[in-house]
């Protein structure tokens, strides 16, 4: 991979993270989950999201 492509990759993984943190942080879980999800983002970008995605407080529609 180009330098340009990594850095397009490192970007959109940087606005996923945001997005999620975001998204946890203004959730009505309880703070130590909250917490935990937002630590496992921060350890593991791309794996944190993912998990955090399809196992993660889900908004009510």
């Amino acid at each position: 991979m180009t330098l340009n492509k990594l850095s397009l990759w490192g970007i959109l993984v940087l606005i996923a993270d945001i997005y999620a943190i975001i998204s946890i942080v203004g959730s009505r879980s309880e703070p130590l989950k909250k917490a935990l999800w937002i630590v496992l983002i921060l350890l593991l970008p791309v794996v944190g999201f993912v998990i955090w995605y399809l196992l993660g407080p889900k908004t009510q529609k």
